[in-house]
């Protein structure tokens, strides 16, 4: 099957799952006012999905080399349609959060899986570009999902924004049933539900680049999850416009995506990883000193979003190797340390910018993000993987 195709139709799946990912935030106040409850109250919407979101990837990976990957994401964003069109009907709360914790739980599958699934069919040569490019995809959704988001409320309602991904996901769902069928995916019944696990983390060079992940999510998610919260807070800008200006992630994700391999050839991984936390960094650095100009925030969402794809598409092409045989475990461990690094710095987040402000916030992350740059300078043999 034409590799572009695969590109394409992993990618439309992960546009679909990433934006609807981040959607609930704009549309939380309306929300909130149409259940008659409070927007901390219904905040919990959100909580409901990221949990799950984070720990059923560990599960899905071995379900992936159990079952194939193919059918796993098939089966997955089957499930996720069914989930995302029972959100539009909620009547209450807290059946909303249980819907909304479904459509985190299958929606768990689709990234590592997929990424798994391209590191099987693709050399390492194409390897990286074609992680960038799906990445670049997926991101864009999330990019995306808060002008997609705001727009659907503003002409229909917060019910209709569940909706329209619904229909999304459907077209999802039939491109893998159909066009998809024909992309290769191997079964292995033989896959033990912990032993692969503990075999890639008995590994020293996995652990390091697993810890790199960790913080790259707490420092590099962390400041990207109030990037519309500092833009509404300095411009007032309305949901749409912010939406747009935090399209400029997904659009230079996009970009170095497509980029990233023949970089990582040119230079060497360590120094493409050392490239995108460098980017990472000035962006804060950028927030900070310069946060109160608009065309210069929107560089910075670009730089943020380039640098993550430098960064995170190279630790993703690392990590295809810890086990070719257990690539699906391999993945999930890796977007389990992402979303868990992203969560505990979302989380510390909220604390220094309630006690303190948004710039304190860039500044300490930006710091960290310095400090990651020269730990992944120092690092020696973690960029040069062995399979375990």
């Amino acid at each position: 099957m034409d590799k572009k195709k695969i590109i394409m139709i992993l990618g439309f799946a992960g546009f679909v799952v990433m934006a609807d990912n981040w959607v609930v935030s704009p549309i939380l106040p309306s929300i909130a006012q149409n259940l008659n409850v409070n927007v901390a109250s219904a905040s919990i919407v959100i909580t409901a999905y990221m949990l799950p979101f984070g720990i059923f990837q560990l599960l899905f990976g071995y379900l992936a080399e159990r079952f194939g990957k193919r059918q796993v994401i098939t089966f997955s964003i089957s499930m996720f349609t069914i989930a995302a069109a029972l959100c539009a009907f909620a009547w209450a709360i807290p059946v909303l959060a249980g819907f909304r914790a479904l459509t985190g739980i299958f929606a768990a599958a689709i990234m590592p899986v997929s990424l798994a699934l391209i590191g099987d069919l693709f050399p390492m040569e194409e390897r990286q570009s074609a992680i960038g490019s799906f990445m670049g995809l997926s991101f864009l959704g999330q990019g995306l999902s808060m002008a997609i988001g705001g727009s659907i409320a503003y002409f229909l309602n917060w019910r209709g924004v569940f909706g329209v991904y619904a229909v999304l996901a459907v077209v999802s769902s039939l491109l893998l049933f159909t066009i998809g069928r024909k992309i290769p995916s191997a079964k292995n019944k033989d896959t033990k539900a912990l032993t692969p696990y503990i075999n890639i983390l008995k590994n020293p060079s996995s652990v390091i680049i697993y810890a790199l992940v960790i913080f790259e999510g707490l420092f590099l998610l962390g400041s990207f999850s109030f990037l519309g919260g500092f833009i509404k807070t300095v411009f007032n800008l309305n949901n749409f416009a912010i939406g747009m200006v935090m399209t400029a992630f997904g659009l230079m994700a996009l970009l170095a995506g497509r980029r990233a391999g023949k970089i990582a050839a040119r230079i060497g991984r360590k120094k493409t990883t050392v490239l995108g936390l460098s980017l990472a960094f000035i962006a804060d650095l950028l927030l900070v000193a310069m946060g109160s100009v608009l065309p210069v925030v929107v560089i910075a969402v670009g730089l943020m979003g380039a640098g993550f794809m430098m960064a995170h598409s190279t630790f993703l092409t690392i990590a295809t190797e810890f086990a070719a045989k257990a690539r699906g475990i391999a993945m999930s461990l890796v977007a389990f340390c992402f979303m868990g690094g992203g969560g505990i710095g979302t989380a510390i987040g909220g604390k220094i910018v309630a006690v303190s402000s948004f710039n304190s916030l860039f500044c300490i992350y930006g710091a960290g993000l310095l400090l990651l740059t020269v730990i992944a300078l120092l690092v020696k043999s973690s960029f040069q993987a062995k399979s375990a």
